[in-house]
């Protein structure tokens, strides 16, 4: 875990428009740990959606160390067939690998719960691969996992 200076120096904050090379980084990093490559155009779509401000699309934060980004979370909330209120779906979650450990998920994950509560969305969900141990070893920490499993149309 973070010492008390580390700790002090963390900071979530929403996307912003001059974080588009950081952001582009630091997604490239995810992207790559879960053995992903995408075409320079799908990063800039991404990227304007999140920025969009419309009802439905993604929205993001950045998590920084000093001024440094270091971590970065995607979510969008949505409607869902069994509940009055919207859901809110956690898309995208990563922290540069030299700064695991200390706090930047949860710190991510915690803003997402807040946007969440904030837009009436109780419910957060999200899904990671199963071995993923050094990830879900907090997400076995702040949430519960369900018995469902996903399926897929083949591409």
């Amino acid at each position: 875990m973070a010492g008390p200076a580390e700790t002090e120096s963390l900071t979530i904050r929403p996307l912003d428009r001059a974080d588009r090379a950081e952001w582009g980084r630091l997604w490239q990093g995810y992207l790559k740990f879960y053995k992903t490559e995408l075409p320079q155009a799908q990063y800039d779509l991404t990227f304007e959606r999140m920025l969009s401000g419309e009802t439905g699309e993604f929205q993001g934060f950045l998590a920084l160390l000093g001024d440094r980004p270091v971590g970065l979370v995607h979510y969008l909330f949505h409607r869902h067939g069994w509940k009055a209120e919207p859901v809110c779906y956690l898309q995208d979650l990563y922290a540069d690998p030299e700064v695991r450990g200390r706090g930047i998920g949860a710190a991510l994950i915690t803003a997402v719960y807040a946007a969440a509560d904030d837009a009436g969305a109780p419910t957060v969900y999200w899904m990671t691969q199963e071995d993923n141990t050094q990830a879900r070893k907090l997400y076995d920490q702040i949430a519960g996992v369900t018995d469902f499993i996903k399926y897929q149309r083949p591409s």
